[in-house]
This record gives structure tokens, sequence and C-alpha cells, in this order.
């Protein structure tokens, strides 16, 4: 089993801007913790996973993935070709975490809780954090990376000018997907999950985000919309029906 992703973080300059634009666009619930200077997310979803937001020079989303042996974790990304970008920190009364870069430079969180059980998602009818996204320069080197490190069994699909490697993390959390960037940037992207995707990408544009892509049917019964939010970090809207 792999390890699951369990928490993800927005980040950028203005995070009272951010927390104001997810609060009105989904109904996120926010609370702010001054002494951390953080704010935590509980969607309301009923299911997924619950995120954060917190002040940062360069906007940017990053996924946090629960390891009992954070420095371990660490040490192993780095022998696969990360970066350390923090070491492995306390957060009172929270737990642990530490972050690293993977080989194209996603920013990738690690964490470990001081109780067995966290808070889960809030019951509730709001869009729910249920996909991530990791972009890099060329997927099947970043495929491999995340195997080893992680356990993640990763189904590789190809088509008409796509390749895509659907993340099945294992355990409680999310599953996601690992793929190119058409701009080959790194990046890493949070997936709410809807019926509605052009209404909310509608709403998203009038609270100050920008469209990147409209409501698009795919395949397989998919059908996904993206935008960026007011700060330029990205975020999707999908359903599936099999």
């Amino acid at each position: 089993m792999g390890n699951a992703v369990v928490h993800f973080e927005i980040n950028g300059p203005d995070p009272e801007l951010v927390a104001k634009f997810y609060g009105e666009l989904y109904g996120w619930h926010m609370e702010t913790i001054p002494e951390l200077e953080y704010t935590t997310i509980d969607t309301h979803g009923g299911g997924g996973i619950n995120g954060g937001i917190s002040k940062s020079e360069k906007p940017h989303t990053t996924i946090y993935v629960g390891a009992d042996d954070l420095q371990s974790a660490l040490d192993k990304a780095v022998s696969l070709g990360a970066s350390t970008t923090v070491p492995v920190s306390d957060i009172p009364n929270v737990g642990t975490f530490a972050q690293f870069a993977d080989p194209d430079g996603n920013l990738i969180g690690l964490f470990k809780g001081n109780q067995e059980e966290a808070p889960g998602v809030s019951a509730g009818s709001n869009p729910p954090v249920t996909w991530f996204e990791i972009y890099g320069k060329e997927p099947q080197p970043l495929w491999q990376f995340y195997r080893e490190l992680f356990g993640w069994t990763i189904k590789e699909q190809s088509g008409d000018g796509y390749v895509y490697g659907e993340v099945d993390a294992g355990g409680q959390g999310i599953n996601g997907g690992i793929t190119a960037n058409p701009m080959k940037q790194p990046g890493v992207a949070i997936w709410a999950e809807s019926e509605d995707q052009q209404g909310y990408l509608d709403r998203a544009v009038e609270l100050g985000g920008t469209a990147i892509m409209p409501a698009t049917e795919m395949s397989g019964g998919l059908k996904i919309a993206m935008f960026t939010d007011p700060q330029g970090t990205y975020c999707g809207v999908y359903s599936y029906k099999q």
C-alpha cells in the first residue's frame, strides 16, 4: 500500500485574498490560526481531503503525503534526485512536516500528525477536493520517482498527443495523476469535484480568477474545466461518470 495524499496547500503572497476567493467560490470554511500565520480549509464536502493557505513569495500549490518516518522519506527522496526545501520541522500541537522539490522542481510535502486520527472533512455538499495532478517536463521519469518513493501504483496511459500516469496512492486520501505540462513547467494542481464545471468556472472569473479551460467533455465519461485563482495558482473542476 502506498503513502496516502492527506492534505493540500495553496501558497502565495496574499492569503486573505485567496481565502476569500475560495470561500465565496466553493463555500469552503476557513479558520485562521494567527500564531502559525496559517489558514485551515475544511471544504465541508463530505469526502476528499482538507487543506490550508499559507503565505509565500511565489504562488504555488502543493500536496502533503503521509509518512511514519519523515526523515527517512526525505532522505529517500534526496537519494532519488530530489532536494530538501524544508527540513523536518515541528508544528506545535499539530505534528511534523517537511518538504522537498522533486527532480522536476515540484514542491511536495511530507506530514505526520500528532493524533492517530486527525479530524476529517466535515459533512456537506460543497465541492470536495478528490484529485491532484503533478506536472513535469517529461512524465515517465517522475512516474518512476514516485513509485520508488511512495509505493504509488501508476497506470500508464497514452493517446493522441498526451501521456498520462493515473496514480493510485493507496489507503485513505485521494488519488491523482502525473503528466507533462504543455509549457514544460513544474506545478501541482488540486481538482474539486462537481457536475457544474462551467458554473464554477464562470463564478471563478467573476471573483477575479482567469479561465484556462472551459467545461470540456473528455473520453471515458470525464468532464473537466480549469482556472487560475486571483494570485495565479491552478485549480480544476471535474466530474467522472463510468
